[in-house]
């Protein structure tokens, strides 16, 4: 009986302190259309002063004299007298109309900057092959390089034209098939 009398008061006190009311997600009132339209379409409030703009001067390459842009990462350089050996590499234009070699990703380093080409026949046999070929052609260089104001520049000794990248890694190209070795 002792028992039997508070849970007779917790059966009866249990709805008093459940929650008679359940949540909304949704608002009790309807919105006004009018109010948020006017709220909507009417001018922002001022914020303070704009900022103002602030003019740097164009910074210039020391050996294109060109503009280039602000705070610029040195470009990697090879040291003079390195020697470059069998490097994959393509043949591009600077902007100043400047023959540059652009080498494919070596897997080490990846950034490789582009190489400024010192003229001879090895480029001028490039050149030739390039404006024969109906696709882009890759080319397997050797050569010395230079440095002159922060710019590497490369004579090429060993220009060969790669015909295709299926060619196996250990096979020459004279030896793929079709190959067209520029060297004489």
């Amino acid at each position: 009986m002792r028992l039997a009398v508070p849970i007779l008061f917790l059966m009866i006190g249990m709805p008093a302190f459940a929650q008679t009311t359940r949540p909304t997600t949704r608002p009790t009132e309807a919105p006004n259309p009018d109010l948020m339209l006017r709220q909507l379409l009417s001018p922002a409030r001022p914020s303070g002063k704009p900022l103002e703009p602030v003019n740097f001067p164009p910074e210039v390459d020391q050996m294109s004299k060109m503009a280039v842009s602000p705070k610029v990462d040195t470009q990697n350089l090879v040291r003079e007298g390195s020697y470059i050996a069998d490097r994959v590499a393509r043949l591009t234009r600077a902007a100043d109309g400047r023959a540059e070699l652009t080498f494919e990703a070596d897997g080490f380093a990846l950034k490789d900057p582009p190489m400024v080409i010192l003229p001879n026949q090895k480029l001028m046999i490039m050149e030739s092959t390039i404006k024969n070929a109906s696709k882009d052609l890759k080319f397997q260089v050797s050569g010395m390089v230079t440095e002159y104001n922060g710019r590497n520049y490369i004579l090429l000794e060993y220009v060969v034209a790669k015909q295709d990248d299926t060619v196996p890694q250990g096979k020459k190209p004279e030896e793929a098939g079709n190959g067209n070795p520029l060297r004489p």
